[in-house]
């Protein structure tokens, strides 16, 4: 692996910028944003200017054995860098990437620290693996560790039912989410099923991950509290084959997560329409491949997403999610932006064709 640290050239880009889509000339000066002309600049593409892709629930370092060495984080982050993926929300990893902190040719993440899990209640080599009694004190670790961010795995089949069940009763997670607000941190959490779900947006949890069991009166709750789902739509397609791959021992499960998928589009949908804030995310990692960003926009618009939301959801609105501000291409602004040859409000396809790829200023492709 190598660290970048040349000077980012004077650029110029020339097309509609959004979201406004208005006719401008951007330049790009010391790795920002601004719409002074500035002399000699090298002319480097023109088309639909987009603030840099966001993808709000990814894991670098990890596939499904665990942990991965730096080489194999690198090649992953480097895909998603390729889809315009730009700016990374890591929800869960055992890896250490802060040597990614040192690259200014790769995505800037924000990690979750590792995944906090109950006892025998998760994928393998991934997360901690602890009690209710202990949660408070793990929640304090990670958000210590991480940046900003705490992700709690909150269900997964329960062995002795056969099927999805709650991994944490309500006092220890309002206690462990109060922690963690204390110490500035937002908490998220894995949930498929239902049965997990209001224990966790009662306890007051920031964001909820998947979000497959959702009804239409906690809908209403995330909406009232400003709660976020991320549904991982690519990821949620293969429930499918872990059904078939759980179905001898667990048919009880098999028939669940059949059920979940079945109305998948319609729980986003009706999340949307409610006002939830809805971002989009693959949960590339574990057992996806990564650079999916365009394709989830892709399957938010096949929930009934309107197009210019589902990618606002994957770009300036996730980056105002992430890191404040208004997540546009403000004066002043670092240069992370994607150029494409037609508008992806009107034909979001063209998410999965990106032209032209700057990242802090610097033409990556």
């Amino acid at each position: 692996m190598t660290t970048s640290t040349t000077t980012p050239r004077t650029l110029h880009v020339r097309g509609v910028v959004l979201p406004e889509g208005e006719h401008r000339d951007l330049w790009i000066r010391n790795g920002a944003v601004t719409y002074e002309p500035v002399m000699n600049a090298e002319t480097v593409g023109s088309g639909w200017i987009l603030p840099g892709l966001v993808d709000l629930h990814c894991h670098v370092g990890l596939d499904s054995g665990g942990a991965v060495p730096d080489d194999v984080a690198e090649e992953q982050a480097i895909a998603d860098r390729e889809a315009g993926t730009l700016l990374i929300r890591d929800a869960g990893s055992p890896a250490d990437t802060r040597w990614v902190d040192g690259r200014d040719d790769l995505p800037r993440i924000i990690r979750a620290g590792r995944h906090i899990a109950r006892t025998r209640r998760y994928l393998r080599n991934y997360g901690w693996e602890i009690e209710p009694e202990e949660l408070v004190a793990y929640v304090e670790q990670e958000a210590r560790r991480g940046d900003g961010w705490v992700k709690l795995v909150g269900d997964w089949i329960d062995r002795e039912k056969g099927d999805l069940g709650p991994c944490w009763p309500r006092e220890a997670l309002e206690a462990a989410i109060a922690r963690a607000h204390e110490l500035g941190a937002r908490v998220t959490a894995h949930v498929f099923g239902e049965e997990a779900l209001p224990d966790l947006i009662g306890a007051g949890i920031d964001g909820i991950e998947h979000g497959t069991g959702l009804s239409d009166d906690l809908i209403a709750l995330m909406a009232e509290r400003g709660v976020s789902m991320v549904p991982t739509l690519v990821n949620i397609a293969n429930f499918p084959s872990f059904a078939e791959q759980g179905a001898a021992k667990f048919p009880a499960y098999a028939a669940h997560m059949r059920a979940l998928h079945e109305r998948r589009y319609e729980t986003v949908r009706s999340a949307y329409e409610a006002g939830v804030p809805v971002f989009a995310g693959t949960d590339a990692g574990g057992y996806l491949p990564h650079g999916l960003i365009a394709r989830e926009v892709l399957e938010l618009t096949a929930a009934g997403i309107p197009a210019p939301d589902a990618v606002a959801a994957a770009s300036w609105k996730a980056r105002a999610y992430l890191l404040g501000g208004s997540g546009r291409l403000d004066e002043g602004v670092v240069a992370d932006l994607c150029v494409y040859a037609a508008d992806p409000r009107v034909e979001p396809a063209t998410l999965l064709e990106p032209a032209r790829i700057i990242l802090r200023g610097h033409v990556v492709r």
